[in-house]
C-alpha cells in the first residue's frame, strides 16, 4: 500500500539527516574489521595523516571527539587556566546555545560586540588594553583565549585580513586563538573565502574539523597546529589533553566511529566537495526566496537567513521545515533556511511552489 502521508522537506539544519553516502559505504565496508578503541585504530590514524596532508601541518596532533558543545568545552577548559576566561562575541555558540558548557567547567564567557557574527581586532585590543590597565585586574576573571567560529552564527565568514589581525592580537597579549569549526566545509568553500585550510591552520592555535554538520553520522576532529613561535619552539598540545576529554564525556571508546568517517570525509576532497555542493543548493535557495520578493540577508554559506512576515511563514510551515530565529517586530520574524549534502532540486522546487502559495 503506498504511502500518501506529505512528507514536508526540511531546511532545519544540516544535521538532521545520516552520513554522506561515500562515509556510510566505508562504515559498512569496514563492519566486520575489528580495531583496537580510544582513538588508536588503524582508520583514526589515517585520517590523521590524511588531516595533516591538508593541513600542512605534519606534526599537528589531531583528537577525534564525541560531538561540538564536546569539543569547545574540552579545548577551552584544557588551554585555560582555572582563573582565566575565554574572550567570544555576544552571539558565539558557546555564549548563546551551549547551555553553559563552558561556564559549567568554571571559566567565564567574556562576550564582545558581534558585527554580522565576527569579531573585530579592533573591539578585541580594546578590551584587552581596557582591561590590563585596571589596576584591579587580579580580581577579575582573566581572559586567557580568544574563540572565534568559521562560518559565524549568521553564516558570515572571515576573510584573511580580519583573522590575521585577531590573531596578531591573540600574539601580541600570548593568549591563544582557537577556531570553532562546526560548518568549516562551508565557511572554506563559500564565495568570497580568500584562504584554505591549510592557512588557516597557521594562523591560529587550535580549531576542530566540524564532522556531524557537515557529512558524518558524528563526530569533530579537534586539531593542533603545534605552530612556531619568535624562539624558535613549537607549541604543544595541551598536557593531559587526552584525560581532559575523557573528563568531559567526548572520548568515543569505539573511536573507529569517527575515524572511519573522517577517513572518507578527507579521501577525494569529499569534506569540501560536501560543503560546495550545499552551498550551490543555498544559492539556489536564496534566489528562490528572492524571486518571489522576501528579504535574505547577505550570506555566503549555506545557511541562509530570511525575512518572513508571520503569516506568510506560519502558512509555509505547513509545507517545509525550517527554524525561527529571531523575532524583528511584532509582525516580521527572521528565519533559517539551512542546506547540506542531503538536500535535493525536488525539495527547492517544493519549496518554490510553498512560496508561490504564501504569497
Amino acid at each position: 500500500m503506498t504511502n500518501s502521508t506529505f512528507l514536508p522537506p526540511s531546511f532545519e539544519s544540516d544535521y538532521n539527516n545520516g552520513a554522506h553516502p561515500e562515509v556510510l559505504r566505508h562504515l559498512v565496508e569496514t563492519n566486520e574489521a575489528q580495531s583496537a578503541s580510544y582513538g588508536f585504530d588503524v582508520w583514526s590514524e589515517s585520517a590523521r595523516e590524511k588531516i595533516r596532508e591538508a593541513c600542512e601541518c605534519p606534526q599537528a596532533d589531531i583528537f577525534f571527539l564525541a560531538g561540538g558543545t564536546q569539543a569547545n568545552a574540552t579545548v577551552i577548559d584544557a588551554l585555560l587556566r582555572p582563573y582565566q576566561a575565554v574572550i567570544a562575541v555576544e552571539t558565539a555558540h558557546i555564549n548563546v546555545h551551549e547551555s553553559g558548557a563552558v561556564e559549567a567547567s568554571g571559566h567565564k564567557v567574556i562576550a564582545l560586540p558581534s558585527h554580522e557574527g565576527r569579531m573585530t581586532a579592533d573591539d578585541l585590543r580594546a578590551y584587552l588594553k581596557r582591561f590590563f590597565s585596571d589596576p584591579t585586574w587580579e580580581h577579575m576573571a582573566v581572559p586567557g583565549m580568544v574563540y572565534v567560529t568559521m562560518p559565524t552564527e549568521m553564516g558570515t565568514i572571515y576573510n584573511k585580513v580580519e583573522l590575521e589581525a585577531i590573531y596578531d592580537v591573540c600574539r601580541e597579549y600570548q593568549m591563544p586563538l582557537y577556531i570553532d569549526g562546526a560548518r568549516l566545509a562551508y565557511g572554506l568553500m563559500a564565495k568570497g573565502c580568500d584562504f584554505d585550510l591549510a592557512w588557516m591552520a597557521h594562523h591560529c592555535d587550535a580549531f576542530y574539523i566540524g564532522g556531524t554538520k557537515c557529512g558524518a553520522l558524528c563526530g569533530e576532529a579537534v586539531v593542533f597546529p603545534q605552530w612556531t613561535v619568535d624562539n624558535g619552539q613549537m607549541t604543544i598540545t595541551p598536557k593531559g589533553f587526552f584525560t581532559h576529554v575523557k573528563a568531559h564525556g567526548a572520548l568515543l571508546a569505539k573511536s573507529r566511529v569517527a575515524g572511519v568517517q573522517f577517513d572518507a570525509l578527507f579521501t577525494d576532497g569529499l569534506y569540501f566537495r560536501i560543503g560546495q555542493y550545499a552551498i550551490d543548493m543555498a544559492m539556489k535557495l536564496r534566489d528562490i526566496f528572492e524571486k518571489h520578493g522576501y528579504e535574505v540577508k547577505p550570506s555566503p554559506t549555506n545557511q541562509q537567513f530570511v525575512v518572513l512576515e508571520n503569516s506568510q511563514m506560519q502558512a509555509l510551515m505547513k509545507r517545509v521545515l525550517f527554524e525561527t530565529w529571531e523575532p524583528l517586530d511584532d509582525n516580521h520574524t527572521l528565519c533559517r533556511f539551512v542546506t547540506s549534502w542531503a538536500t535535493k532540486e525536488a525539495d527547492l522546487q517544493v519549496l518554490d511552489d510553498a512560496l508561490a502559495i504564501a504569497m
